[in-house]
């Protein structure tokens, strides 16, 4: 991967820094879909997410970088993906669309009703849940595909005066290259988080990881592990 963009993909130390500068007063950690059905065992896609999520310990990647944007004063954004009964109505789906909602990942009964929200595959996995059921967290309205074309992300986002993004989250190739794309194109600067993401490995379709990791470093503007992002965010200067 350093091959493809050597300077993308770095390691941090005192005489390398991110190429994306970090400061608490325009950065961002946003976190996509840290939800059941996509990170813990009982989820219903666990079956082709356990061997990546478990190998890159995104879920310990994932409580390192937002207990680091608690400590260090950054703002956390988290942009979820929920489907209702009425998206069963939907007249054409992709692959994975058509997926989830057979198995009805993500599901919820409806936009105002939480019955049987808790503890389902659409909520909060639980390592998680304290840092963003928080009053300083901003919980986006949810994308109903893979990017935040279809949420309120970007406006909550400028509306805040942040220009650059820490990513990570859910699905890699899918919803978190999705945003990592729609972020570039409205300009912001974009670092994501190597190994607070995972991908599915399908039998069929391939290794989504390692896709999104090509397409990483052919866009973002900063690839990096969760030990290097955390030594950015700590030793920014305000």
């Amino acid at each position: 991967m350093s091959d493809l963009r050597a300077d993308a993909v770095w390691t941090h130390t005192p005489e390398k820094e991110s190429p994306v500068k970090f400061s608490r007063t325009d950065t961002a950690v946003v976190v996509i879909d840290p939800q059941n059905d996509v990170l813990s065992p009982t989820g219903k896609n666990w079956e082709v997410l356990s061997d990546s999520v478990t190998e890159n310990r995104t879920v310990e990647n994932l409580v390192s970088i937002l207990t680091a944007a608690t400590a260090e004063g950054y703002p956390v954004f988290v942009s979820p993906h929920y489907f209702y009964p009425t998206d069963h109505n939907w007249l054409f789906n992709g692959p994975l669309e058509t997926d989830e909602l057979r198995t009805a990942t993500f599901a919820r009964v409806g936009p105002l009703d939480l019955s049987g929200f808790a503890g389902s595959g659409a909520d909060w996995l639980d390592e998680l849940r304290p840092f963003i059921e928080t009053p300083t967290t901003v919980v986006a309205s949810p994308h109903k595909v893979w990017g935040p074309q279809t949420n309120d992300l970007v406006l909550q986002l400028r509306k805040r005066g942040v220009g650059k993004v820490i990513l990570c989250g859910m699905l890699a190739n899918i919803c978190v290259e999705s945003h990592l794309r729609d972020l570039l194109e409205q300009g912001f600067q974009v670092a994501v988080v190597s190994d607070a993401t995972a991908g599915p490995r399908h039998p069929t379709f391939g290794d989504g990881y390692l896709a999104a990791m090509v397409n990483y470093a052919f866009l973002a503007h900063a690839v990096a592990s969760t030990a290097d992002t955390t030594a950015a965010m700590a030793s920014a200067e305000a």
